[in-house]
């Protein structure tokens, strides 16, 4: 057998038998078909993704706006209940100052109430007591000189009559 007809010929004669089958059947053109296939549905997985890529942008700025305003309203909200505290407080304390001057005014009051009330009574007290001690001494004096008081008496009211 010549040397040309080794195994690498009958290797090199199968590979031209498989090409020209290959392209004899259209395999190529089918191949290209799936490949056009596959690039066309790369393309459009491309496509969409950009999109996606653009709403997720859009709502990423959108977002950030709404948290922009929400953070702005967040410090005006704190803001206004500083405020509204401040003012509170400042009303309490108002009307704590204003209690306090009532309730203290009160107190003065009924103090003043029953430092006169005891002034009162005790003069009352002292009233009845001179009362019963002059009572008690005029009683005695009648006891003792009570004729003559009677008799000085009349002739004192005899001689202005006159």
């Amino acid at each position: 057998m010549p040397e040309w007809l080794d195994n690498s010929f009958f290797a090199l004669l199968a590979l031209i038998i498989f090409i020209g089958g290959a392209l004899y059947f259209g395999i190529h053109k089918i191949i290209a078909k799936m490949l056009d296939g596959k690039i066309a549905e790369i393309e459009n997985d491309i496509a969409e993704a950009k999109r996606l890529r653009k709403e997720a942008a859009d709502l990423l700025v959108e977002y950030e706006q709404k948290r922009a305003a929400a953070e702005k309203e967040a410090e005006g909200i704190v803001t206004a209940a500083k405020q509204e505290a401040e003012r509170l407080t400042a009303e309490a304390q108002a009307s704590l100052s204003e209690l306090v001057a009532r309730r203290t005014k009160a107190v003065e009051d009924k103090i003043a109430q029953a430092e006169a009330q005891a002034v009162a009574e005790v003069r009352a007290r002292s009233a009845d007591i001179a009362i019963e001690a002059a009572r008690a001494v005029l009683s005695d004096e009648m006891n003792k000189q009570g004729n003559k008081i009677v008799d000085a008496a009349i002739a004192d009211v005899a001689s202005r009559l006159n």
